[in-house]
C-alpha cells in the first residue's frame, strides 16, 4: 500500500510526490486546500510560474484560481526536492506571486 496521495511529473520531467502524512498536516493547517487536491496536481504539471530558491531545492509552483470568492487567489505549492525527487511541503493560497 503506498504512503502517497498522487505522484506526478513535473513539466521538466521530474517526479514529485504528495505523502499522506504532509497532505493530513496541509488540511489541518490550511483546511480550505481539501477541496483544492486536483488544482495541486495541475499546478505542478502546468504551473503558470516557478520560483526557485537560491539553493534550487526549494522550488514555489503557483497557478491562478479564478473562480475563487476571496482576494487570495493564487494557488502555491511549495515541493523541495531531495536527490532528485520532489516532495510536497505544503500548499496555500496567497494574493501575489513572491
Amino acid at each position: 500500500m503506498s504512503n502517497n496521495v498522487f505522484e506526478v511529473a513535473d513539466k521538466s520531467g521530474r517526479k514529485i510526490r504528495l505523502t499522506k502524512t504532509q497532505w493530513a498536516h496541509m488540511i489541518k493547517n490550511h483546511g480550505e486546500i481539501v477541496n483544492y487536491l486536483e488544482e495541486i496536481k495541475e499546478t505542478l504539471v502546468h504551473p503558470l510560474k516557478i520560483i526557485i530558491q537560491q539553493s534550487g531545492e526549494l522550488r514555489r509552483y503557483y497557478s491562478y484560481q479564478k473562480n475563487r470568492k476571496h482576494p487570495e487567489k493564487y494557488l502555491r505549492v511549495l515541493v523541495k526536492y531531495l536527490n532528485g525527487d520532489g516532495f510536497v511541503i505544503t500548499s496555500h493560497f496567497v494574493r501575489n506571486l513572491n
